[in-house]
């Protein structure tokens, strides 16, 4: 397998970075529009989440600078759904999403050598599957 490029691994990072803007405003969305004091619980885990996706983006922003690229202000559209288990859905669907992705950025970073930025993705991964844990209880798997 050829060994990734420093320039490719910051344009992936970019495209991690505007998911996580994505999860933000998803969450932010989400929590506001949850339904049902069954979804109490879930909904003010939801408010932490997106509290911890900025920190995510915080995080990118800042190894996407310090590798010499530019962050991205771009994200891809959030998903919205007036149905509570469907916004739940999406949200898992999301996390395990984010959770393939850090694992391969990871080995991405360590092939550049860039230990520093690997750790920092570890970080961001065990709280992705943190949130998938959540979610997943949410709705009974």
């Amino acid at each position: 397998m050829a060994k990734i490029s420093k320039k490719e691994l910051i344009n992936l990072l970019n495209k991690d970075l505007g998911l996580e803007y994505t999860a933000i405003v998803q969450y932010t969305q989400h929590q506001g529009t949850l339904k049902g004091a069954i979804y109490q619980s879930i909904q003010k885990e939801l408010v932490i989440h997106a509290q911890e996706e900025l920190q995510h983006a915080i995080i990118l922003a800042s190894q996407i600078d310090y590798l010499g690229g530019v962050p991205t202000v771009s994200m891809p559209p959030a998903k919205v759904s007036k149905d509570n288990v469907t916004m739940l859905k999406q949200d898992l669907a999301g996390e395990n999403d984010a959770i393939a992705r850090y694992i391969q950025r990871i080995r991405q970073a360590e092939e550049l050598n860039l230990y520093h930025l690997g750790q920092q993705l570890r970080l961001i991964l065990a709280m992705e599957q943190e949130h998938a844990m959540d979610l997943e209880q949410a709705l009974g798997k």
